[in-house]
């Protein structure tokens, strides 16, 4: 069995920079693991600019910034294997790793869990109706169009205000969707405000306030969503062909399923990034998982008691 000195899962915003952090700490021995084929996580689909101010004083793209990343993982002896995800984690310093046609069992010292967050789906909210085609979580559609260059729809109805759901607004408006309207179940938008100024002032997109969408309505294709009003619970149909939810997301940490929920982590184990809470901004998320590992490297060696 092959031991390292730290493995780190997951390579977004976060494995890369625990990867840069290790490495500049002294450590030699550090497996990365992504279990897609490439590294960046989302940053390659997010195509706006707002990266980089906190760590390279620059503002870039989500792409500009994963770049920057790798060529500073280049410059390490990580060893990354993508295409590889991590099955199991276990108290006593092994990981399970799955690759196609391969299943092997790896020991570590000190381990990064980098594994970031997952979308709500609209089925986790009380949404009644038909299901048909055309609903989509915010960064299916942000990986669809960014990504793919597929046409998601021409009427589109946006449910939850955060950053990807306000950036996702402009971007279809920009590609001459449109916006038929926000729909924010608060009394004020979410989300940092320079992507309200941004994106819902600038382009003018309709918001509503204190509503939510409760049903679905269409056979094969959506042909429009039932909002209904929480102050006086009025219900408005509005007619759309797409509609995209960014309603949250929920930190992966189904890894630390072998260790007791109320209990503390182990010394040598570190949560970082979205894996650990939520952050606005994604240079927050690299300097979150730098933290980590210069908690478990505090003097460039290990500290796993």
């Amino acid at each position: 069995m092959e031991r390292y000195e730290m493995l780190i899962v997951g390579g977004g915003a976060a494995g890369l920079a625990a990867a840069a952090e290790a490495a500049a700490r002294g450590a030699k021995r550090v497996l990365l693991c992504e279990r897609e084929n490439a590294l960046g996580g989302v940053l390659p689909q997010c195509i706006h600019h707002g990266f980089g101010l906190g760590c390279f004083g620059e503002d870039l793209t989500g792409p500009e910034y994963c770049a920057r990343w790798l060529d500073r993982l280049a410059q390490t002896g990580t060893e990354v294997r993508t295409g590889t995800a991590v099955l199991s984690l276990s108290p006593e310093r092994t990981a399970l790793l799955s690759a196609p046609g391969r299943l092997e069992r790896v020991g570590f010292d000190a381990c990064v869990l980098c594994a970031g967050a997952r979308e709500k789906p609209l089925g986790a909210l009380p949404v009644s109706g038909t299901r048909p085609a055309g609903v989509f979580t915010a960064g299916q559609a942000q990986k669809l169009v960014n990504l793919g260059h597929y046409d998601v729809g021409s009427a589109v109805v946006i449910l939850g205000s955060g950053d990807v759901g306000q950036i996702m607004a402009r971007r279809l408006t920009l590609l001459g969707k449109r916006v038929v309207a926000l729909v924010e179940q608060a009394d004020a938008l979410g989300g940092l405000a320079r992507n309200r100024r941004a994106c819902i002032e600038a382009y003018r997109i309709p918001v509503l306030l204190r509503a939510t969408v409760v049903r679905l309505h269409g056979a094969g294709r959506l042909r429009g969503v039932t909002v209904r009003r929480l102050d006086s619970g009025a219900e408005t149909y509005l007619p759309c062909d797409t509609l995209i939810a960014a309603v949250g997301l929920v930190p992966e940490r189904e890894l630390l399923s072998a260790f007791p929920p109320d209990a503390p982590l182990p010394g040598w184990l570190r949560c970082a990034g979205n894996c650990e809470a939520i952050h606005d901004i994604v240079d927050a998320v690299s300097a979150h998982a730098a933290d980590a590992v210069r908690a478990l490297l505090p003097t460039g060696t290990l500290s796993v008691s």
